[in-house]
């Protein structure tokens, strides 16, 4: 249907597949888990006879009322609504209870949804989420291979990646034309750590990445700062002028940053 295809959806039908996402949640007994798209609900069964309560966040006009009657008698909200348009804090129960997130986030707004998510780190405490493979692997991927970027770094500064599983076309119905990743985002924020400010530092980051093919200085000229400031911040950081920031790590990046300021 066209607005299935609008919304790319791909349900999964793997039975092995859904229980190991579930699983890799660990233990949700007395956990609120939110639900980004969950379709056919091929995760919502499992999830809806393990959690504490299950808040599933459909888009779909067609799909959020047949969910709601499938669940009439579980512990399951269903919130049709755009999930980048969730205030996903006041979701959860009390300032104890972190949430968990899963969902198999659509091509077109993968990292919207990711960065949505990174607006919240204070509520939520894992998630497993499913990608495509492409994007999957430059959200996990080191500093210093091909794939590590600005995606790699805004993640990796919110959350521990772990890249738990590779699906192929056929687990899904309709099967997509790639393969999906599946990974498990564990939330430990590193700004006090590194001894950065999270909008000015993802800021940096931004500009630094703005370019893949230029230096450091090229891109950080380019953002307007001066050729003598980034000269003398890079030698305070220990860090050459000629490097690309997908060369350095975090910790390298902090270094500059806070020589700039």
């Amino acid at each position: 249907m066209p607005q299935k295809a609008k919304l790319g959806q791909n349900f999964l039908v793997d039975p092995s597949a859904r229980i190991r996402i579930v699983e890799a949640l660990g233990d949700i007994s007395q956990k609120t888990v939110v639900e980004i798209g969950p379709g056919k609900a091929a995760i919502t069964e499992l999830l809806a006879q393990r959690a504490r309560k299950l808040i599933a966040v459909e888009l779909d006009r067609e799909l959020a009322p047949l969910l709601s009657e499938k669940f009439t008698d579980a512990p399951v909200e269903i919130i049709e609504q755009d999930i980048l348009t969730v205030d996903l804090a006041a979701l959860r129960g009390s300032s104890e209870d972190k949430l968990l997130v899963v969902g198999n986030l659509p091509y077109y707004i993968t990292s919207d949804i990711l960065l949505h998510l990174f607006r919240y780190h204070d509520a939520i405490s894992r998630a497993v989420v499913m990608m495509q493979r492409e994007v999957g692997d430059r959200v996990a991927a080191a500093p210093g291979s091909s794939d590590y970027g600005s995606l790699s770094a805004t993640t990796q500064l919110y959350a521990k990646v772990e890249d738990l599983l590779t699906l192929p076309p056929n687990a899904f119905s309709p099967p997509p034309k790639v393969h999906s990743s599946v990974l498990r985002l564990t939330f430990a924020p590193r700004f006090e750590e590194l001894h950065v400010d999270p909008q000015g530092f993802i800021a940096f980051l931004r500009q630094c990445f703005a370019q893949k093919r230029k230096t450091l200085a090229n891109n950080l000229r380019a953002a307007g700062v001066e050729a003598a400031r980034i000269s003398a911040a890079a030698a305070s950081a220990g860090i050459s002028p000629l490097a690309r920031a997908e060369a350095l790590p975090l910790e390298a990046m902090a270094k500059l940053y806070r020589s700039l300021k």
